[in-house]
């Protein structure tokens, strides 16, 4: 089995990198790919750099060039649902995007023809992870993502998007990912923890939790590797 691992930022993978202490690295399409082994497993890693175009194509290239089988998106979301606080860990079930509108053809908010709002995530690799969670005794909130290629930290626009499409975190590749692993056929997970809760202080507190809670997504995402191993 191969697994890619990826995330948006070097902070992000940096963390897992650690982790596995020792990997080769690949440069392919303006990106480098580092490839590693952990127990019976092999992995690719990569950051993809921000938003949905670099990130569908850091996963695609995981999948049909690094033969890649399933997918597991680790990093950090700002929590929209009043329950999130900064650090805690969310599984997406379920992903969209907030920023498609096509409305003016009739169509709801994130629909694209031939397309749908919602992408389900993989129901095993969801399984196993809320077993993680339960196991070493960590919350693990189970909800929607939304995505889109902006950084949130604006009161109206994050109220907009918790009641429009029922989201309880954002960030900017989930869905995009979600997309390409829906058409190919990979079982992917996205996994964020909170790093800031998408009001006007965000920036602020992007900056100041970045580290930390890129952090506790890779030590999950370890401990979940050992399930799947």
């Amino acid at each position: 089995m191969k697994i890619a691992i990826m995330g948006a930022m070097i902070e992000e993978i940096e963390p897992l990198l650690n982790l596995l202490g020792e990997y080769k690295e690949h440069k392919f399409g303006k990106n480098i790919y580092y490839e590693g082994r952990y127990k019976d497993l092999d992995l690719v890693i990569a950051y993809s750099k921000i938003g949905k175009v670099f990130s569908a194509l850091t996963a695609t290239t995981m999948i049909e060039k690094f033969g890649a089988n399933k997918l597991i998106f680790s990093g950090v979301a700002g929590g929209i649902n009043p329950k999130l606080k900064i650090g805690d860990l969310i599984v997406a079930n379920r992903l969209c995007q907030h920023d498609v509108d096509i409305t003016a053809f009739g169509h709801p908010y994130g629909f694209i023809p031939e397309s749908k709002v919602y992408i389900e995530s993989d129901k095993e690799l969801l399984r196993k992870a809320k077993e993680v969670a339960q196991e070493i005794g960590k919350p693990l909130f189970d909800g929607v993502i939304a995505t889109g290629d902006q950084f949130i930290a604006d009161s109206k626009k994050k109220e907009w998007i918790l009641k429009e499409f029922k989201a309880d975190a954002i960030e900017m590749e989930g869905a995009s990912v979600a997309v390409v692993c829906d058409s190919l056929n990979i079982p992917f997970l996205i996994i964020r923890a909170i790093s800031d809760v998408a009001d006007m202080d965000a920036s602020f507190s992007f900056d100041e939790f970045l580290s930390s809670s890129a952090n506790e997504s890779a030590k999950f995402i370890f401990k979940l590797l050992e399930r799947l191993s």
